[in-house]
């Protein structure tokens, strides 16, 4: 009967036919992007489903204190003029730079601190290397000196570059580690090794860092990864200086040469302080989003997001850059 019905409403009304099947159509869609999860433009959301908030699964994260800081220094480099580095330390440190360095020989060196020999020292450093580095300079720096530190190598090598691509070894290895058996320790990290690219006749890319991990006293090795996020005066967010790193906590019998966790270095310009969430303009910004490290979202607004806002790419987990106390008990405190 219901067939017969609906043949005889198309017969006499079309526009009843038409609207009939523009519905079904619409139910039908809106079910499948509910189904498989993707965004509704926020307009046609209820209130209620604007309210609904999703399970961001937590990073746990260690707080430990880093006492190392390296930068490229502002002077022009090459292999043929040399490098300007600035370090920063907590403490005294020493300086050593590997031109030069086999790429197998360093990540050899890095396998064997996870193994047992721990690379604190320059000495140590260089036995694990074997020698595969064309030359080695050294500089000691004092407690807080900012001051460029030039490396170069020795005219009578000849060295003007260090072949075509892909190479078999860095162009330049820098390693800081603490230089008093005192401070060793009293930290966790004990050494900074950086892999720097230094522009030559074969390549010339500028100068940058190419990858940095930090060495700990446990024998475990974590690579640091730079936190994206604006600043205010629309330049970089300085966050490597030598100041509390965030470390996953570890799981027992962790091994391998990929870095068992993310260490993610907080400078001068500190994260969440002064600048304000991206959504919501209110609150100071204090978590970072995971796996693209967007710093740009407070502890309010963080859960009402699958995605990143800024490149839209899935937030897999996400940690805070500082514990921050409810309202309720921050009144208690005062």
């Amino acid at each position: 009967m219901a067939a017969v019905f609906l043949v005889m409403l198309y017969e006499y009304s079309p526009l009843f036919y038409i609207s009939v099947v523009s519905l079904c159509f619409i139910i039908t869609a809106a079910m499948v992007l509910g189904w498989f999860g993707f965004d509704v433009p926020v307009i046609l959301r209820s209130s209620d489903d604007a309210d609904s908030s999703w399970n961001i699964p937590e990073k746990r994260m260690v707080q430990k204190t880093n006492p190392f800081s390296l930068q490229i220094g502002i002077t022009p480099s090459s292999v043929a003029e040399g490098m300007a580095l600035r370090p920063g330390c907590l403490e005294r440190c020493v300086l050593s730079c590997y031109w030069g360095c086999s790429v197998q020989a360093l990540q050899a060196a890095l396998h064997t601190h996870q193994h047992g020999l721990i690379l604190s020292t320059p000495q140590v450093f260089q036995e694990a290397l074997h020698s595969q580095y064309q030359h080695c300079q050294t500089f000691h720096v004092a407690k807080g000196d900012l001051e460029e530190c030039i490396s170069q190598m020795p005219a009578d090598l000849g060295a003007v570059d260090f072949g075509l691509m892909p190479r078999s070894c860095y162009p330049l290895v820098a390693l800081l580690t603490l230089a008093d058996e005192e401070a060793r320790d009293v930290y966790d990290i004990v050494a900074n090794v950086t892999v720097v690219h230094v522009p030559d006749d074969k390549y010339r890319m500028s100068a940058r860092i190419l990858f940095q991990y930090l060495l700990t006293a446990q024998g475990n090795m974590f690579e640091l990864k730079p936190l994206f996020m604006s600043a205010e005066e629309g330049g970089q967010v300085d966050l490597s200086g030598p100041t509390p790193a965030m470390e996953e906590e570890e799981e027992p019998g962790a091994e391998g040469m990929e870095p068992t966790a993310e260490s993610e270095a907080e400078g001068e310009g500190t994260p969440g302080v002064g600048r304000d969430c991206v959504v919501c303009q209110n609150a100071p910004v204090n978590r970072v989003l995971l796996p693209c490290r967007h710093t740009c979202l407070c502890e309010g607004c963080v859960a009402r997001f699958q995605h990143c806002p800024m490149c839209r790419a899935f937030v897999l987990e996400s940690f805070a850059l500082s514990q921050q106390l409810p309202a309720g008990e921050e009144e208690e405190d005062e």
